[in-house]
């Protein structure tokens, strides 16, 4: 990736690493007219960033969050003791005389915070597998395939639109951005030959659909109390769920009033 893609990026990761946190922190300062001049702005920045990346720089389907979180758990470097050891020549593994066993010398054992419990190879194995995934280029987009993400990137401003012209409680914007959501998914379901990180992608946006039974006017109406009925049913009759669904009944009223938790 180029240095102005990469960017980018991190622009638009910290955009989605804030939005919460600045819509509920203008809220309490501006009220209900400065929260809702941040969402746009936020989503404004957002779709343009994400556009640049589609249509400039052939980003081809974009992940979120578009920086993919490091797992140093897995990313551990080579101890330097291992290095010096593999450089010089010595044998990292003892191969069992009777039971073929590979096991690491008590020599080359690493230092604790860069030991793992797999084998050598199995370690080499899964970090060049993981490179090989993360340096996979991106699928190239035909023009069906960009229309869909296109369409995927605007959907929060059209919904923004659609909320502004016909208000919150009206249907219509809950049934625009549905059907721009499944246009989208319908029109990149024909695309082979995706990477790892895509396939997972499409899946994500496929599962992120049970979300519209959480957003209003369709939460208010049909959602709220069955929702709340089978919580309570949970905690009263099923032993020791009740301490994530109390909670959980306390907090989603407020999950669902912050645009960015079920929106964004």
């Amino acid at each position: 990736q180029s240095l102005p893609q990469q960017k980018l990026l991190t622009w638009l990761s910290v955009l989605e690493c804030v939005e919460v946190f600045a819509e509920m922190g203008t809220a309490r300062v501006w009220g209900e007219m400065g929260r809702w001049t941040i969402i746009v702005l936020i989503q404004l920045a957002k779709a343009i960033l994400r556009l640049l990346l589609l249509l400039w720089y052939k980003a081809g389907i974009q992940t979120s969050p578009p920086i993919m979180p490091l797992n140093r758990e897995k990313q551990q470097p080579l101890h330097p003791q291992d290095v010096e050891d593999s450089s010089s020549g010595k044998d990292q593994t003892y191969v069992g005389k009777r039971s073929s066993r590979v096991v690491r010398s008590l020599q080359n054992t690493p230092s604790l915070q860069s030991r793992h419990w797999g084998s050598p190879q199995q370690r080499e194995e899964s970090q060049s597998r993981r490179a090989e995934e993360m340096n996979q280029p991106p699928t190239p987009l035909g023009v069906q395939e960009t229309i869909a993400e296109s369409i995927y990137l605007t959907r929060p401003l059209l919904h923004l639109l659609s909320l502004g012209m016909w208000g919150q409680r009206s249907w219509k914007p809950w049934l625009l951005s549905a059907v721009l959501d499944i246009s989208s998914l319908s029109l990149l379901s024909d695309l082979k030959n995706l990477n790892r990180r895509e396939r997972a992608e499409l899946r994500r946006r496929t599962i992120l659909l049970l979300y519209y039974l959480l957003r209003s006017p369709f939460y208010d109406r049909y959602s709220e109390g069955r929702i709340l009925l089978l919580l309570r049913l949970l905690a009263d009759y099923v032993p020791g769920v009740g301490f994530v669904t109390r909670p959980l009944m306390d907090y989603l009223p407020a999950w669902q009033k912050i645009y960015f938790y079920n929106w964004g």
